[in-house]
């Protein structure tokens, strides 16, 4: 009877279904849960430590402290700005389905309209003055103040700063466009919040528009990949499979390796036998930054896969402290985090059961490094290298070598002319 049942509801389900609506659902979503296939490899990379944004991690015991702040800030915001509350709640009323819709999943508690709405401002309002107070904009908070203060900046920002790059603890930007079009009276500008979100968690990035997006892990990846990109996407080519050699073994090759003008991690190009990379800071906030970034390109479809190119290429060229210890002379790797081999497992685990897209644009910059290593000449070079050139020892022993056939020959030669008088 219940598997009668059971195929009833089907056929109901097969009538009902639209592929065009399962794809708008899907399209208006932005913020995921991450798999455990992912979290197992390092679960504090997506967990927030200081403050939750969104519904995801919002009952966390750990995180419930900063709530009295996010009152707080509601308060001088509101303050600040001369516009009641309501206005702002009505302005995320209309804007409410959509703002629900952006969770991949949201449990049931959560579809309460009103306590849903409530949290969005609460939440929005407390990132708004974290990102006008670090961009020095919003002064109105006592010099003792713990989040708001000088002090805080110190102490508190920075880590705030890495839980707003957490792939699950994200709010949607329309939230911030709504709250900012109410304070200022004008239309939304998406390149204002932007910038405020830039100058906080990216400040190096080059003053350029991004255009439209998502929420700040969306804002921040779109910041690293300004710029040109290695090859034209215009056609298409098939991934070779090939994995490309270490760094030392590049270089043993006749490779030479150079900085980027760009900091884009688009901005790797290989020509004339020099490899091009960009410039990249290795900190305690790297692994959770590159972690979160890749799971967010693997799980919005459409998104692009620039960033786990990336981490994978460079796993690729990055075996021991020794290819490390080679780029960061060439200033392409700045290390703070300690030892050459610490940064070497750091890139070795970031790719770890990452499938890399066949169409990736770095894959024609593989082909050539590949190209160019198989050069006779090339192999030949890297091979003496790696044979005489590696070790003290051999190379004692090949100069002894040479040393000695040099005196055979000479010898040779010597009783030659003395075997024929003059």
């Amino acid at each position: 009877m219940e598997e009668k049942n059971w195929v009833i509801k089907v056929k109901e389900k097969l009538q009902l279904t639209n592929s065009l609506q399962e794809e708008q659902i899907w399209k208006k979503q932005s913020i995921y849960r991450v798999p455990s296939c992912l979290t197992e490899l390092n679960p504090k990379a997506y967990q927030p430590q200081v403050v939750s944004f969104g519904p995801y991690h919002h009952e966390n015991e750990q995180l419930t402290q900063m709530e009295v702040h996010k009152q707080r800030a509601l308060l001088h915001f509101l303050k600040r700005t001369n516009k009641s509350i309501e206005d702002y709640v009505k302005a995320l009323e209309e804007v409410g389905e959509e703002l629900m819709d952006s969770y991949e999943h949201l449990e049931e508690a959560w579809k309460d309209r009103n306590r849903f709405l409530k949290m969005m401002l609460l939440d929005g309002c407390f990132m708004l003055e974290v990102l006008y107070t670090a961009n020095g904009i919003s002064n109105t908070y006592a010099s003792k103040d713990p989040i708001f203060s000088s002090h805080g900046k110190v102490h508190k920002m920075p880590y705030i700063k890495r839980d707003m790059l957490r792939v699950e603890n994200q709010l949607p930007l329309l939230v911030l466009d709504k709250l900012v079009a109410v304070e200022k009276g004008t239309p939304k500008n998406d390149e204002f919040i932007n910038k405020l979100i830039l100058k906080f968690c990216n400040p190096s990035t080059l003053d350029t528009n991004i255009g439209p997006c998502l929420h700040v892990l969306d804002v921040f990846r779109k910041s690293m990949l300004q710029g040109p990109s290695p090859t034209s996407q215009n056609h298409a080519h098939e991934s070779t499979g090939e994995i490309i050699r270490s760094a030392i073994e590049l270089n043993e090759a006749g490779i030479r390796f150079k900085k980027s003008k760009t900091q884009s991690l688009k901005d790797i190009k290989f020509k004339h036998g020099i490899l091009t990379l960009p410039i990249v800071v290795v900190d305690d906030t790297t692994e959770s930054t590159f972690l979160n970034l890749m799971a967010f390109e693997r799980l919005h479809v459409g998104t692009g896969n620039e960033v786990t190119s990336y981490v994978f290429f460079m796993d690729n060229i990055i075996d021991s402290a020794k290819d490390v210890s080679l780029l960061h002379s060439k200033g392409i790797i700045q290390n703070a985090v300690g030892s050459d081999k610490a940064v070497a497992k750091l890139f070795n685990q970031l790719s770890k059961d990452v499938t890399l897209d066949p169409e990736s644009s770095l894959d024609e910059v593989h082909k050539e490094v590949n190209k160019y290593c198989r050069k006779k000449w090339n192999m030949y070079r890297a091979n003496l290298i790696h044979t005489y050139f590696r070790s003290p020892w051999a190379l004692l022993s090949l100069v002894a070598a040479v040393f000695l056939l040099g005196l055979t020959v000479g010898q040779t030669v010597y009783s030659i002319l003395g075997y024929y008088p003059h």
